[in-house]
């Protein structure tokens, strides 16, 4: 039997069928929550919350239980503690951190940087390598990682949020970017060991940096470098006293957000000579009114250019389409998908296989994450009948909305678990209130892992799928990647102020896969930006390489897809300078990887 994604035109029959319902339901919620006193979490004591939501509620049954994922942190050799200080109820403090898989020593498995927030803001930072630093663990090809911190250079503490690995200059391995809280730093590779050039290159922005995106923005082929900025955070210790409500707890006035103003962004453009110029602004990219956490390089329009979202909270999020010489069209109005929410974590893929990508974003309590379908390929029409560009929101159909009311979304991805040719998904979440009893702690949530079902939309699989997400955690970033190199793609956790959760996908009903890895010559020599087509009796399949957005975190660049119980498939590889290459009857269980020579047809060898 023929399995597919998301039935596109069933969702939009749904959509339209029953808007007076949801909209009944979803004003009746908003006021249940707005009303609620104490933990906005939990329903109330006459199960309000619940009853009200019961005709969108899904059912999860035993049969549908085909993903496993085990934690194995201890077993690992990772030995990580986030935020090593006393939480002082001030915002950079509780914005998280994240984690970058990328493999730095070329050796074909996946390593792992760490990030770390050194200290509290009240105080200096530590002097000496190792006090609270990130740490970067390099992956023995067995289960197990060490870590090289120390010798590989990266040692020295930081207030660290988002990394993001890319080789910028061209020499053929990974090199590193940091964001922070404070002077953001560039790490270049030299076989293994790093040094900051991040003042020389002209990246040392000393703003709120969050998240981070390489990719070629201007289609010289040089990859540059979009770094999100939050907002003007200043300290007074007078505003800790001011508090205000939400949701029935006080919060101090120093974390909210909408108490400080944005900052803007910055567009590096790549010179192609180990430096840097900000072309943000000319680029109309700089989103000066956006208090921004994360980017989502994709090509929405499948044009060749990488076009650029971004995810920004208590503001409208920014959504640019790459007019192919530079710089940007502003179209967040035009697109639908401009939400004014709190917005975090961002997923990108091809949900419902239709042959464009799909945006996934998480938000605040009460605010529902949403699941941006992309239109493309439904051909809408303008007045001019020109081929309209928009998204449309199908969380509430998918079953991805009104369980999310609950929930602080952070990090999330799409990912194929099981091996069954679709895409499932995961979701880190993590409270920004504060512990009733403890306010230098923040209240933990569990986090979600969604199976997809043809023609049905996403079941949470919750503690059935792993003992680890029945345990709540204040989550923030998190990754993916098959790190022991089985097939099955991994999930790595970060949380605030705790360890870290290495989650193993031990899956047993699991179907064949494949995994692509793309080189070419330089300067883009891990080709971001190409998208990567897999074909079967069963249907297309598509990534994009480098477009996944995870809250200030990297999943591995290597693309991973389901074949379910086909044991070859055809792939088809658009290079980011459009050039397009065949392969055919590759056989399954694969690591498939594609050279691209200087001249000539690209090589393909597994």
């Amino acid at each position: 039997m023929r399995k597919r994604g998301i039935n596109k035109r069933h969702v939009l029959m749904l959509r339209w069928g029953v808007p007076t319902v949801l909209l009944t339901i979803g004003a009746a919620v908003a006021v249940v929550l707005l009303s609620q006193r104490g933990d906005p979490m939990a329903p109330g004591e006459d199960g309000s919350i619940d009853g009200l939501t019961s005709v969108l509620a899904r059912e999860t049954t035993d049969e549908m239980v085909t993903i496993a994922l085990q934690d194995q942190t201890s077993e690992s050799g990772i030995e990580f503690k986030h935020f090593p200080d006393t939480r002082r109820s001030v915002l950079p403090e509780d914005m998280g951190s994240g984690a970058a898989w990328g493999d730095f020593d070329d050796d074909g498995d996946q390593d792992l940087f760490l990030v770390n927030f050194a200290a509290s803001i009240l105080e200096t930072l530590p002097d000496g390598v190792g006090a609270g630093s990130s740490r970067l663990y390099r992956n023995e090809g067995d289960g197990r990682f060490t870590d090289v911190t120390e010798s590989a250079g990266l040692g020295n503490p930081m207030r660290g949020n988002g990394a993001a690995w890319g080789d910028y200059d061209a020499d053929g391995d990974l090199d590193l970017y940091v964001s922070g809280w404070g002077q953001n730093r560039l790490y270049r590779n030299d076989d293994g060991t790093f040094t900051d050039v991040a003042v020389a290159a002209g990246v040392d922005d000393d703003g709120f940096g969050t998240g981070l995106a390489w990719f070629d923005a201007d289609g010289d082929g040089w990859i540059d470098l979009y770094v999100c900025n939050y907002v003007n955070f200043e300290y007074r210790e007078e505003d800790l006293a001011r508090r205000e409500k939400q949701y029935g707890a006080e919060v101090p006035f120093t974390l909210n957000p909408s108490s400080y103003k944005p900052q803007p962004n910055r567009l590096y453009h790549n010179n192609g000579d180990g430096s840097f110029t900000d072309v943000a602004v000319a680029a109309g990219v700089d989103d000066p009114t956006g208090r921004s956490l994360g980017a989502a390089p994709f090509d929405f329009d499948l044009d060749g250019d990488v076009d650029l979202y971004v995810a920004n909270d208590v503001s409208e999020n920014g959504v640019f389409l790459n007019r192919g010489d530079g710089t940007f069209a502003d179209i967040g109005a035009s697109s639908l998908a401009a939400d004014y929410r709190g917005a975090m974590g961002m997923a990108v893929g091809d949900m419902d296989r239709d042959d464009d990508f799909d945006l996934f974003v998480t938000h605040w309590i009460a605010q529902e994450n949403a699941a941006f379908e992309n239109m493309h390929s439904a051909d809408w029409k303008d007045d001019q009948g020109n081929r309209r560009m928009f998204f449309m929101d199908s969380a509430e159909m998918l079953g991805l909305g009104q369980i999310s009311l609950k929930t602080v979304g952070w990090s999330t991805g799409f990912a194929d678990f099981d091996n069954d040719g679709l895409d499932d998904l995961w979701v880190v979440n993590g409270h920004t209130l504060e512990d009733e009893q403890d306010e230098t702690k923040l209240r933990p949530q569990h986090m979600q892992l969604f199976r997809q079902i043809p023609d049905e939309g996403f079941y949470d699989l919750g503690a059935a799928a792993s003992d680890s997400i029945a345990i709540p955690l204040v989550g923030r970033g998190g990754a993916s990647a098959d790190y022991d190199g089985d097939g099955l793609i991994d999930l790595l956790v970060v949380e605030q102020g705790g360890v870290p959760r290495l989650l193993r996908n031990t899956s047993q009903s699991a179907g064949h896969q494949l995994v692509v890895r793309l080189r070419q010559p330089p300067p883009n020599t891990r080709a971001l930006g190409a998208v990567v087509r897999v074909l079967t009796p069963d249907g297309t399949q598509m990534r994009q390489v480098g477009g996944q957005a995870a809250y200030l975190s990297q999943d591995m660049l290597d693309a991973h897809f389901g074949l379910g119980g086909f044991d070859q498939a055809d792939v088809e590889v658009t290079w980011p300078d459009g050039v397009v290459s065949e392969h055919r009857r590759i056989p399954a269980d694969s690591l498939l990887r594609i050279v691209r020579p200087a001249t000539g047809k690209p090589a393909a060898a597994w």
